[in-house]
């Protein structure tokens, strides 16, 4: 199925009757085929993007701008009963009538469709969540006014449009929301002041180039009004919500199993899991204090770590650190024949958005699947805010120290997220570029830090200036591979209740290498984001399947080849491109 098709069927809104179930088990290869690919453009019109617009917008699809999320509960028991209707036509479909590739994609897609249900009908982030509500709303006009694919007045358009409709969202929070955890509302209510901030100053600075003095008039109205909604519902949540946040976050070991099946393609134990996580937390510890000890002898670990957070660039030339490396990057990756990059296109940086800062240090924000007029990449980098304290700025800059700027560069842009995007014209399929497994996204991109370093980029001449500079550089590319090995245990052992919050707090800082504040955000992130353990989880994955080719293929593998095969399956679960390019069902770990 071609881009262009699904964009048409979704424009068009095509909606074919589904073929009888006993009808269905008895299609030909070809009947098989076409009824998948129509149950599949359905899926994304009828419910995908039907439930969720802004994400329409965000894949560029642009006939949702005007729609917002309906977050009733009545408009959550539609979804789950669509869900199970296209559930029983997916499951009706024999993935043995199907080639390899689709029937892969009949996969992602019932995974997408178990995963949904398992969070609509038992994980519940609607009752539990409320920053889903204040951070969903101020995300559904973010989509619309980042990129300009579109003049400002028919953004704005679309923006009043939404907008209208977000007073009734606070009063479905306060209908839906039961006992949610108090992280959660603490969380809601940290944000509450950057999200107003953000309609109050980001949104109208973004449309100043409007003209229509009707639109402008009804912006002034419809933006003024959710400012207040947003006002009020922060004041609820810390005067009402709070006092009753006493609900849990942790989903439990069979929720947290299903979760992962569904969303990445792994069902090993979890016992099992953490027996995987803790050996490469290990393995990276030793590696940090050999590699320290020929930094310094005279040191501890965690002195040259402390040496390491102050070898920063000053705060005004973080952009262009980032900027500077890239051609170094780009060069070493053609003349090493690591990957091909589809274009000499590079990602433009900027300042993270206001009210993203306080979760993120960088980011890449490629344009949407289908956005075919607003092309631009976006590379975020969080810079310290005039306000801080001098003690502040040192900790924030300690993140883009000589080593983890540039294993940053390596892993949002060259090879790792945008070079991934670069390639999406070769995916095989709309499912393969909407429906993505973090395994393989965040996974390559984690792989790409390690990868990059062992194929001998950051030693002199190729990204540090002498020796002890290369030192350095290994030194934060494991400081950043020692967080995501904290990720791996902590969202195991957060959710089965095996830590408490502050030793998770801690084990990021004394097992991770981090700073407490460092530890501090990233166990928030953990009890709303239950699986982030994706980032090392994907990196193991694809480093022995790496392995495992080069075992069959011996002297003929090739790193290149290996790397562009990598990049044709999309954005599939490692399970199912294992099976594409060893043509096995060997296990994944």
């Amino acid at each position: 199925m071609n881009r262009a098709f699904l964009t048409a069927a979704l424009v068009f809104g095509s909606t074919i009757p589904a073929m009888p179930t006993a009808q269905a088990q008895h299609l030909s290869a070809d009947g098989a085929y076409q009824t998948f690919h129509t149950i599949a453009d359905q899926y994304f019109s009828d419910v995908y993007f039907h439930f969720s617009p802004t994400a329409g917008t965000s894949a560029g699809l642009h006939q949702y701008d005007t729609q917002l999320e309906d977050y009733s509960a009545a408009s959550v028991e539609k979804e789950i009963a669509a869900l199970h209707a296209f559930e029983k036509k997916v499951e009706a479909i024999d993935p043995s009538a199907l080639d390899a590739s689709v029937a892969g994609d009949r996969q992602i897609l019932l995974n997408n469709i178990h995963s949904s249900l398992l969070t609509l009908e038992v994980i519940r982030p609607w009752e539990k969540n409320p920053d889903n509500y204040s951070s969903g709303i101020t995300n559904a006009v973010f989509v619309i006014m980042e990129r300009p694919y579109a003049s400002a007045d028919s953004r704005l358009h679309a923006v009043v449009e939404r907008e209208k409709q977000m007073p009734q969202v606070f009063a479905e929070a306060r209908k839906n929301l039961k006992n949610p955890p108090r992280i959660y509302t603490e969380i809601a209510l940290e944000q509450i002041d950057g999200l107003v901030s953000f309609f109050q100053n980001d949104v109208p600075a973004a449309f100043k180039d409007a003209t229509d003095a009707d639109t402008k008039a009804a912006f002034a109205k419809s933006n003024a009004a959710v400012i207040e909604s947003l006002k009020s519902y922060g004041a609820w949540m810390k005067s009402d919500l709070l006092p009753r946040s006493n609900g849990d976050y942790k989903l439990g070991a069979d929720t947290f199993s299903k979760k992962l099946s569904y969303d990445e393609m792994v069902d090993l134990p979890l016992d099992r899991l953490l027996d995987i996580a803790y050996a490469d937390l290990h393995k990276n510890q030793a590696e940090f204090a050999r590699i320290a000890k020929e930094v310094d002898p005279t040191k501890t670990p965690q002195q040259v770590l402390a040496e390491l957070a102050t070898i920063h660039p000053a705060p005004d030339q973080l952009l262009n650190a980032f900027q500077s490396n890239f051609s170094g990057l780009i060069d070493f990756i053609n003349t090493h024949h690591i990957i091909t990059i589809p274009s000499k296109v590079e990602p433009t940086l900027e300042e993270t958005p206001p009210f993203m800062r306080a979760t993120t240090q960088a980011s890449m924000d490629p344009p949407g699947a289908f956005e075919t007029r607003s092309t631009k990449a976006y590379f975020n980098v969080t810079l310290p805010e005039k306000s801080w304290t001098p003690e502040h700025v040192a900790e924030h800059m300690a993140a883009f120290n000589v080593g983890t700027i540039i294993s940053t560069s390596v892993h949002e842009a060259y090879p790792g997220h945008y070079v991934q995007f670069l390639w999406q014209p070769e995916f095989s399929s709309s499912i393969r570029k909407v429906l993505g497994s973090n395994t393989n996204i965040e996974g390559w991109a984690h792989y790409c830090e390690q990868m990059m370093l062992d194929q001998g980029y950051g030693q002199p001449g190729a990204g540090a200036k002498d020796e002890r500079e290369a030192k350095l550089i290994r030194l934060g590319q494991l400081q950043d591979a020692l967080l995501r090995d904290a990720r791996f245990v902590n969202s195991i052992k957060l959710h089965t209740g095996q830590f408490t919050f502050d030793q998770a707090v801690d084990f990021f800082v004394k097992e991770g290498y981090q700073s407490h504040s460092v530890g501090l955000m990233e166990t928030k992130r953990g009890t709303a984001d239950a699986t982030y353990l994706y980032y090392t989880l994907g990196k193991l994955e694809i480093m022995k399947l790496r392995a495992d080719l080069m075992k069959k293929q011996g002297a003929a593998f090739n790193l290149q080849d290996f790397h562009n095969s990598f990049m044709r399956q999309g954005f599939a679960p490692i399970k199912i491109i294992r099976k594409a390019m060893l043509h096995d069902d060997s296990p994944v770990l």
